[in-house]
């Protein structure tokens, strides 16, 4: 029988998803890569943006879903539901926010 005692560290520990932001994001708010729980996309941004709102108004509308020029992919795939955000996320995931660039 084992007890917590018993336990190494790395068993307690649990890869939160990763949630990085484009270069030009970067340029107009401070956006580091961080790790923030949570098992659907919502969940996690939200957790980033409760550290970091001005973040939040460049990523969601008043409404909070994506804005228009707004991408989020987990692990490499495009979410599907962009209104509410509900695409799962697992531990260790890479979530990635992309913001297109435009005009001429």
């Amino acid at each position: 029988m084992t007890g917590l005692a018993d336990r190494r560290p790395e068993e307690d520990s649990v890869a939160m998803p990763r949630v990085s932001f484009t270069e030009n994001l970067k340029r107009h708010v401070d956006c580091p890569p961080q790790d923030a729980a949570g098992g659907t996309v919502r969940a996690v941004l939200e957790n980033v943006f409760a550290d970091n709102p001005r973040l939040g108004t460049y990523v969601l509308d008043d409404q909070r879903r994506l804005r228009k020029h707004v991408t989020v992919f987990v692990n490499r795939e495009m979410i599907a539901d962009r209104e509410g955000l509900s695409d799962a996320v697992g531990e260790g995931d890479e979530v990635f926010v992309f913001q297109a660039l435009s005009g001429g």
